[in-house]
């Protein structure tokens, strides 16, 4: 089958490899339509903190936001899966030390991620093999654009469930990339008052676009108590500005990541009591996403840009547009289109 395969830093392209056999418990599922991460971009340019660590190594596959339908069971897999339209969680736990006992498998030391860490084959391919109990059951009203924005929409779904606002209180989103609007987009639907600050006018306008009109710049930004901030860029003075910008006794959020190391005084978190949550990974949040996506109270689909074939990756890992692209932050690949 195709897949496409990175070989070094700024190295990938469609190869062909082996298809993948259903082992005992895992299925195999014929891919639909995968999101392009900044992870991915990462992988491929060779800044990744894992490819540092020796949690991931070339050659690798990547591609973690994903769905498909399953066309293959192992060995102890219930057959009822065969057919079924589904996405699966990125984050595979070894399932038997005490993060995972606890259901906690995003964040165990032993894991494997699809697509990025412990030799796991990504999604960009046109087939996948995972354990069946990593997989989660798409109803029919989540088509492939929104089954591929599951996963990073677990994330926003965690960020802004943490945030704790709703009716009558005021969130501001740092960052209007894909993460940020999700986590917007979800903070809506809890009925808070939401705010975005981003840098690029085409960024903000877009967010304007999704009905945020309050969408500012940091010489714009209003001077407003703000009950939450979630810091969804990628920064490295984000956290601290988030801090300062959080009221007392509010909640900071931090969900996006940084290449270099972010600085937050401690002193300023404790003197205004605010509370600080760290968002790794959306596998607590997938089965609230797939509800909010089938229900309609969230609709991200304009964040795609556009969709792409297995041929026209690479072009977009080294930070091309696809041509015709809308003005969304998010690029999708369908491997079955070539």
């Amino acid at each position: 089958m195709r897949a496409f395969v990175l070989t070094g830093p700024g190295e990938g392209s469609v190869q062909e490899v082996p298809v993948p056999v259903a082992a005992p418990g895992d299925v195999v599922v014929e891919v639909e339509r995968v999101g392009v991460c900044g992870t991915d971009v990462e992988l491929f340019t060779g800044e990744l903190s894992y490819l540092q660590t020796g949690h991931s190594s070339y050659p690798l596959r990547p591609g973690h936001e994903w769905c498909g339908r399953v066309t293959q069971v192992g060995d102890g897999v219930d057959p009822a899966w065969l057919g079924r339209r589904v996405m699966g969680d990125t984050m595979l736990g070894d399932r038997v030390c005490r993060p995972c006992r606890r259901g906690q498998q995003h964040v165990c030391e032993h894991r494997q991620e699809v697509g990025i860490r412990g030799d796991r084959p990504g999604a960009l391919a046109e087939q996948l093999a995972v354990p069946a109990w990593s997989l989660k059951e798409l109803p029919g009203t989540v088509d492939e654009v929104l089954g591929a924005l599951v996963e990073p929409g677990g994330n926003a779904w965690r960020a802004a469930h943490a945030a704790e606002v709703g009716a009558g209180e005021r969130a501001l989103v740092l960052g209007p990339g894909t993460i940020g609007l999700l986590t917007a987009l979800f903070l809506r639907a809890s009925g808070a008052e939401v705010h975005l600050l981003g840098v690029t006018g085409e960024s903000l306008a877009f967010a304007r676009g999704l009905g945020f009109h309050s969408a500012w710049t940091r010489e714009t930004l209003p001077d407003l108590p703000f009950d939450a901030v979630v810091d969804a860029s990628t920064a490295a003075g984000s956290p601290a500005l988030a801090l300062d910008l959080v009221q007392p006794a509010g909640r900071l959020v931090c969900i996006g990541i940084a290449g270099t190391p972010s600085t937050v005084d401690t002193r300023t978190l404790l003197l205004k009591d605010v509370t600080a949550v760290g968002i790794l990974s959306g596998s607590p949040g997938l089965d609230a996403t797939i509800a909010a996506y089938a229900g309609g109270a969230v609709d991200p689909r304009p964040l795609v840009a556009a969709t792409v074939g297995l041929d026209g990756v690479a072009a977009v890992l080294a930070g091309g547009r696809p041509e015709g692209a809308g003005p969304g932050p998010k690029v999708h690949v369908d491997p079955r289109a070539g």
